[in-house]
């Protein structure tokens, strides 16, 4: 018997009027905790001039329940372990049901509905590139690079997040430049802002004098924890004289989060470390954390780096994917080369060592992401490429210039509060 998507609305309008909004089809492989789901909410919930559809080539968690937008539909494909070639059939119909404007697939993981969507007749068609997976560490994949090769006529633009990822698509896929726009995830300033002083965190592990190193993400080997905790554990051995206040704090959850406790134990660390898991109160988590420390084995553009910036925390990242774009070496953080312990204990002992270093690279940090990495200039870039392919792709001229009047009356921009935040630290 064939599955069939399973499908939720979430803040429709009146069933009654008729919304000539472009619909957006969102394609990514699952709905949850992540980076790149979070990019994708922000930009849903600051773009009312378009309608959205979410669809999941497996399913989604209560994680949808961050989207704030008035004509959201989400979709579940349920796709099962390997190859599950039912799955095309059953987007191809869903597409033909929804006939969306544009179709915007991201990552390895939903690439191929690229065909589907052009087999339904989904005039314009786009793909993200967000970072690598476990299996393309460096890129360097054949059969990745071959799929990618294999598809690039069906796609007409393309959006890697970082200068990394964007010199991979011209230089491995052959795609033309002219069909690239990069653009950088923002951070949103409102939630993410420095605290005047270290906030408490939700463990009494913690006192006044501590150092807290801490990190945010799925637990998972491309995330690369046990590296941290090896440093972490490295840095106490040499100061020892530091190690009662040390601390540190692992956010998420997945199979290395066992994996950490277990060594924490081993090594009697456990005391000095908190890893509860996953957690929806980050911004508070990060107000209470002292350096942020991010040991992936591959990243595209960290959404986690720019929101421990916003913070106002100074970074300890690996040089990997787009760490090196976002962490200024010696002015908001420090890079070092990934799965090397010995140099991220470096790195972690130079800021448990000095107040004042861990103070001046944390303002810098948020100085930083508020020139550079706002949620605004990301919104209006995601917004200018698509309506460059609603232009190119539109059969209904009158719709399209109806829709381009409105927007241009309602210019309709990130939510209040973006601006005039420079500097600001809540009390």
């Amino acid at each position: 018997m064939t599955s069939q998507p399973h499908t939720s609305e979430l803040n429709v309008g009146a069933p009654d009027s008729v919304d000539r909004r472009p619909l957006i089809a969102h394609v990514i492989y699952r709905l949850a905790v992540g980076g790149l789901e979070n990019g994708l909410v922000n930009l849903i919930n600051r773009t009312p001039q378009y309608r959205h559809a979410i669809v999941c080539m497996t399913d989604y968690t209560d994680f949808s329940r961050r989207i704030e937008h008035d004509a959201v539909s989400l979709h579940a494909l349920h796709k099962r372990e390997g190859h599950d070639l039912a799955v095309y059939w059953r987007l191809w119909r869903l597409l033909r049901a929804l006939r969306p404007d544009i179709l915007h697939t991201r990552n390895m993981s939903a690439l191929e509905a690229q065909l589907p969507g052009w087999l339904a007749g989904v005039r314009g068609r786009m793909h993200g590139e967000h970072g690598r997976d476990v299996h393309d560490l460096d890129g360097s994949n054949r059969r990745y690079q071959r799929l990618r090769r294999l598809l690039r006529p069906l796609v007409q633009r393309y959006i890697p997040l970082s200068q990394d990822l964007e010199r991979y698509l011209l230089e491995r896929i052959d795609v033309p430049a002219d069909k690239i726009a990069q653009i950088y995830n923002g951070v949103d300033t409102e939630r993410f802002y420095p605290a005047a002083a270290r906030e408490s965190l939700p463990w009494n592990g913690v006192t006044s004098d501590s150092v807290v190193f801490g990190t945010v993400g799925r637990m998972q080997a491309v995330k690369d924890q046990m590296t941290l905790v090896r440093a972490f554990i490295e840095t106490s051995r040499c100061a020892p004289e530091l190690r009662p206040r040390l601390r540190l704090v692992m956010i998420g959850d997945g199979p290395l989060r066992a994996e950490a406790e277990a060594l924490l134990e081993a090594e009697s660390a456990r005391d000095l470390a908190w890893v509860p898991g996953e957690r929806d109160d980050v911004p508070d988590l990060m107000r209470g954390m002292d350096v942020f420390v991010l040991p992936s084995k591959a990243e595209g553009i960290s959404n986690t780096i720019l929101e421990a910036m916003a913070c106002g925390l100074p970074v300890v990242a690996t040089r990997v994917g787009g760490n090196a774009e976002l962490v200024e070496e010696g002015v908001t953080g420090y890079l070092v080369e990934a799965e090397q312990v010995s140099a991220m204990k470096e790195a972690m002992l130079r800021y448990a060592q000095d107040e004042s270093l861990r103070r001046e690279h944390g303002q810098a940090a948020r100085s930083r992401v508020e020139r550079q990495f706002s949620m605004s200039a990301m919104v209006n870039q995601y917004v200018q490429v698509y309506e460059d392919v609603l232009a190119e792709n539109c059969t209904d001229k009158r719709a399209l210039v109806e829709h381009q009047e409105k927007l241009q009356d309602e210019s309709p921009l990130p939510r209040a509060g973006e601006g005039g935040t420079k500097g600001r630290v809540r009390e």
